[in-house]
């Protein structure tokens, strides 16, 4: 009986050896998302500036270290130009983007959900785009005059045309099957509007949104440097003509400082916004 017990028990184990193993699946994904990943290029680019400058291998005349940049800002803050300046500067690229952004999403929506807005804007708009923005301001200061007029609606152009484009895309790249739905649902316009075109835009129109951002510090750039009295990009104008390089890098590293953290609260915003949705990001 034990002999049977036993012969059983080793017919039962064996197909077990044979069993293939289960193959390890491979991960794709660009793993978890590390804190304060983004700070790590500027952070090493810093450093090199730094190491470079210590070694002997910067002229600084030409690119001053990091130290004489800090001990220049320091006193450009100290002596109150430097507050003056970063005011003024924020004053016209919050105003002129402010602008661009609600002209971006209006021609957007206009153009997106209506065949004759999309008849009359769209052409309009991409004709724009095909024009240098910076090339309008000689005729804008004919137009505007040479205050600061100008200059927030430069800013505003520069900003609504990759809110629109990008919000028009995404406008036009929503699924058919989604409005046949809401038709068959008996949707009202608005209904329709909050339900299916505002969640179906908004990943093109935060894409848009980050390239406006960006785009109103590079026109700022440009434009503080045409008949302006305060401003970064005056300061780093007037820093040009006296030779003083220190000054200048303190104008660039400020906008790149304003930059990097607008761009990342609309990371931040995006991802709050979108947190439904799974992408590699995320």
């Amino acid at each position: 009986m034990s002999a049977v017990t036993t012969t059983e028990a080793a017919v039962t184990v064996a197909p077990a050896k044979d069993t293939p193993q289960v193959r390890r699946r491979r991960r794709l994904s660009p793993g978890r998302r590390l804190p304060a990943a983004r700070l790590a290029g500027p952070v090493l680019l810093l450093a090199l500036w730094a190491a470079a400058s210590a070694a002997g291998q910067l002229d600084p005349a030409a690119i001053p270290a990091p130290w004489t940049v800090v001990k220049t800002g320091a006193h450009l803050w100290t002596d109150g130009t430097l507050p003056t300046d970063i005011l003024t500067s924020l004053q016209r690229a919050a105003t002129g983007f402010v602008i661009g952004l609600v002209a971006g999403v209006l021609l957007a929506l206009a153009s997106g959900l209506s065949r004759t807005g999309e008849a009359l804007i769209d052409g309009t708009v991409n004709l724009n785009r095909a024009i240098p923005t910076l090339g309008l301001i000689p005729l804008f200061i004919l137009w505007l005059g040479i205050g600061e007029t100008f200059k927030v609606a430069i800013i505003a152009i520069v900003v609504y045309i990759p809110i629109y484009l990008n919000t028009h895309a995404a406008l036009s790249g929503i699924d058919h099957r989604f409005v046949e739905l809401a038709e068959v649902q008996g949707l009202s316009r608005y209904a329709f509007v909050r339900q299916i075109v505002v969640p179906g835009a908004l990943p093109g129109f935060f894409v848009g949104l980050r390239l406006g951002v960006t785009g109103s510090w590079l026109g700022l750039v440009v434009l503080e440097q045409i008949n302006a009295t305060s401003g970064l990009g005056y300061m780093m104008f007037q820093a040009q003509n006296y030779g003083q390089s220190d000054v200048i890098l303190v104008g660039l590293v400020v906008y790149g400082v304003f930059g990097l953290v607008s761009d990342s609260a609309v990371r931040l915003v995006e991802r709050r916004v979108l947190s439904w949705r799974r992408t590699l990001s995320s």
